[in-house]
């Protein structure tokens, strides 16, 4: 499946750090999966361009750049997290290590290697601990095969990938960090695009909920009957 391509090319330059500003001014990612799926790789692709094979393991590495997305200016803020999810029966406790940074975030990319099977099999226990601290079904998940260039050594299908995402109601796509560029940066705007979409419909939220109706104006008829009897009734 590919991504709804943008309508004008993103600009980088680097900043300090990503200061508060109105929605769509600002966005938080996260990239999650098992070890050496591609993650790193995966940032730096897009942020730079350029392709780096080998890392060391990162403990967790934020990166900050301003990017022109469709003639406007945002601040990406991607959250590059450890490689320690496995499958095992203590999961939820690994999974728990990574709270902070699913509840800092605002869109996710669940990235597995088709090339490791035990990595698309992360993916399930991270969607549904991020679901967990944001029940709300707008917060945009992608779940990305990565290394689609290595198909001598292929583990999982793309329909395996199809699959899995449709059960989970997210979007799915292969790429080649490797040799395909545009389309690391494809998902990364698109992912940055559905984000701001979100901020924008929960702005408008707030500004509905905070608007209060304004009282109806007495019906001065109705009072005066009302008065009239209970003076009547004093009376009597």
């Amino acid at each position: 499946m590919r991504l709804p391509s943008m309508s004008q090319p993103f600009l980088l330059a680097p900043i300090a750090e990503c200061p508060p500003g109105p929605p769509g001014a600002q966005v938080r990612l996260a990239v999650l999966g098992a070890r050496d799926v591609g993650k790193s790789a995966m940032i730096v692709r897009f942020l730079t361009k350029r392709f780096i094979g080998d890392y060391e393991p990162n403990t967790g590495n934020l990166y900050s750049r301003l990017v022109h997305l469709e003639g406007d200016r945002v601040a990406v803020q991607i959250q590059d997290t450890p490689g320690c999810i496995q499958v095992q029966e203590d999961c939820v406790q690994v999974l728990d290590s990574l709270s902070r940074c699913v509840k800092w975030a605002e869109g996710f990319l669940l990235v597995y290697s088709i090339t490791d099977y035990s990595s698309y099999q992360s993916v399930r226990p991270l969607y549904q601990h991020i679901r967990k601290v944001h029940p709300d079904a707008r917060t945009p998940i992608i779940i990305v095969g990565n290394k689609a260039d290595l198909l001598h050594a292929r583990q999982v299908e793309a329909k395996e990938g199809l699959q899995l995402a449709s059960e989970l109601g997210s979007l799915f796509l292969e790429i080649s960090t490797s040799d395909d560029s545009q389309g690391v940066c494809d998902v990364f705007q698109y992912l940055c695009k559905e984000v701001s979409k979100v901020q924008h419909a929960g702005s408008a939220d707030r500004r509905r909920s905070s608007i209060i109706p304004r009282p109806k104006s007495p019906n001065m008829q109705d009072l005066k009957r009302r008065f009239k009897q209970a003076l009547s009734s004093k009376v009597k």
